[in-house]
């Protein structure tokens, strides 16, 4: 996701979207563990993601 795109949403979106990707983290990492995994790419996508979220999160004011 951009960050343009992550900066329009309110906290409370965020903190959701947050959610989800952490959940989302977990099952990569399971699958990969397994070898199942798909793209090999997707975990650091997540891991960029849930930090641009946790940043933007803290710049708005909210906490985490």
């Amino acid at each position: 996701m951009k960050t343009k795109e992550l900066r329009g949403q309110s906290i409370d979106e965020l903190k959701e979207k947050l959610k989800d990707l952490e959940m989302q983290l977990i099952t990569e990492r399971a699958q990969a563990e397994r070898g199942t995994s798909k793209t090999a790419g997707k975990i650091k996508l997540i891991k960029r993601t849930i930090a641009k979220i946790k940043t933007i999160i803290k710049e708005k004011g909210g906490v985490q």
